[in-house]
């Protein structure tokens, strides 16, 4: 059975994933992976605390904060932050100079139909993605029980053969002008029916791919996944401690209005958020922090 949820309901189709922030023990050590292995570049300093990105756009905000512990592995939080790339050129000399840079970093890669992925792990444990989107016309979707779902798989991705098909000097050259932004931000959740009820029946995301009760998949517009949440790590996980790791996600939207129908659909469900005007702080039932702004 498919279910109609009325538009108004929704996030906007043209919504965007924002900076991430990270709560950060060792600044020096963090912000030197950030900027050596993955080309990153101080964007802005405020408050002790750096904002790194490509040109003018902000991917990760560390944050200082020396007096926090790691966060448990079983707790919820932060799965990876997954920097989007333009081109196969792009993401093949990023993923170069990142195992170069720090080869124990590199934790796999996979072809999952709608994308070509690589993972690494930053020093104080974050994970990342930095990957590559397949033209939306090659991603394949199917009617299901619980509505349309994009197909995604977890297939061989040799980074050898990736670098001999796509990597250029050029590319490795002008690593640090490309440009890449967030593409999307997977956590870790307790429970994915929860989550469900929060990130799609509240927030307004629409449900793309679940994975038998460990994983779901969510997005505005028809994109693969703006947000997932997994338990594979944290099944039963209840509200995460004030850890090192994620602060804060950031959803950028086109309109004041945007975040005004956001904060209603917030207080009917009974949700405490705070609004300024421009933009909504708020948490999911895990105590991940969320924003939502005009951007």
């Amino acid at each position: 059975m498919n279910l109609q949820v009325n538009p108004i309901d929704l996030l906007p189709a043209d919504l965007s994933m924002g900076t991430v922030m990270l709560k950060v023990g060792d600044m020096a050590k963090v912000s030197a992976y950030y900027r050596g292995a993955l080309g990153l570049e101080i964007v802005a300093e405020a408050d002790g605390g750096q904002y790194l990105g490509r040109g003018t756009v902000p991917v990760v905000h560390l944050a200082p904060a020396p007096g926090l512990k790691v966060a448990s592995r079983g707790e919820a939080g932060l799965f990876h932050t997954a920097i989007l790339f333009e081109t196969q050129a792009d993401l093949a000399a990023t993923v170069a100079t990142a195992a170069q840079f720090d080869p124990t970093a590199f934790v796999g890669s996979a072809d999952h139909l709608v994308s070509e992925a690589f993972y690494f792990t930053d020093p104080e444990g974050n994970g990342i993605e930095l990957y590559y989107d397949k033209p939306r016309e090659t991603w394949d979707w199917d009617e299901t029980d619980s509505g349309r779902e994009v197909r995604m798989a977890s297939l061989a991705l040799s980074p050898q053969a990736y670098f001999r098909e796509h990597l250029t000097e050029a590319a490795l050259d002008g690593l640090r002008t490309a440009g890449a932004g967030v593409g999307h931000v997977h956590l870790q959740v307790g429970d994915t029916g929860r989550a469900a009820a929060f990130y799609v029946d509240t927030l307004g995301f629409e449900r793309t791919a679940g994975f038998h009760g460990q994983a779901l998949f969510v997005s505005a517009g028809g994109y693969h996944h703006h947000m997932a949440m997994n338990v594979w790590n944290s099944r039963g996980a209840g509200p995460r401690h004030d850890t090192l790791g994620l602060g804060e996600v950031l959803i950028s939207v086109p309109t004041a209005d945007d975040v005004v129908g956001l904060a209603d659909r917030l207080k009917v469900a009974g949700i405490s958020s705070h609004h300024t005007g421009a933009e909504l702080r708020f948490e999911d039932p895990w105590r991940n922090r969320l924003r939502v702004a005009v951007g």
